[in-house]
């Protein structure tokens, strides 16, 4: 086989990769209402972790941890949209993530499941008013009778965060 036909075999697989994480997000849960990010950020989900806390972090930021050798910086997604802390119990599960080439635990209450949602169900955010931002709402997920918001994950974090955690 020729290099042209081996690249084009891994480009047909890359994807068919891709096109099996299109459409599916990981659906979690903080206090009852549901968010799901595109399962194409994320690496594995995992129970809480011991944190260590790094000083003049953003306070939703909770610190850092070894997973397996690679200190990731772990947040507190309840914070992040400003709801009041929670204490982590045996649910609490943190979803490990990629934004941009950076990796981050992010914690929250718990883990559902992985939906399908086709783009055609995904709604804009509304607009309430001109000041109204949802910055980190990418669309409204309809499933059967209920919705889900869909986190723009790259939005998380914004470009200084992301180049401060990479540095830690």
């Amino acid at each position: 086989m020729s290099d042209k036909e081996l690249l084009d075999m891994d480009l047909l697989g890359y994807e068919e990769e891709e096109d099996t994480q299109k459409d599916k997000f990981l659906i979690f849960c903080l206090d009852n209402e549901f968010y799901g990010i595109e399962i194409k950020y994320v690496i594995e989900i995992i129970g809480m972790l011991e944190i260590t806390e790094v000083p003049e972090l953003p306070n939703y930021i909770r610190g850092i941890t070894n997973l397996r050798g690679k200190i990731i910086p772990l947040m507190d997604v309840r914070l992040r949209f400003k709801k009041p802390f929670r204490e982590y119990n045996d649910k609490t599960c943190v979803i490990v993530v990629d934004i941009k080439n950076v990796s981050v635990g992010l914690i929250v209450d718990s883990v559902s499941e992985v939906l399908s949602i086709p783009e055609a169900n995904i709604a804009p955010p509304p607009k309430i008013n001109k000041e109204s931002k949802n910055r980190y709402i990418k669309g409204i997920g309809k499933t059967g009778d209920g919705v889900k918001l869909l986190l723009d994950c790259d939005k998380l974090l914004n470009d200084d965060e992301v180049d401060d955690l990479a540095n830690l």
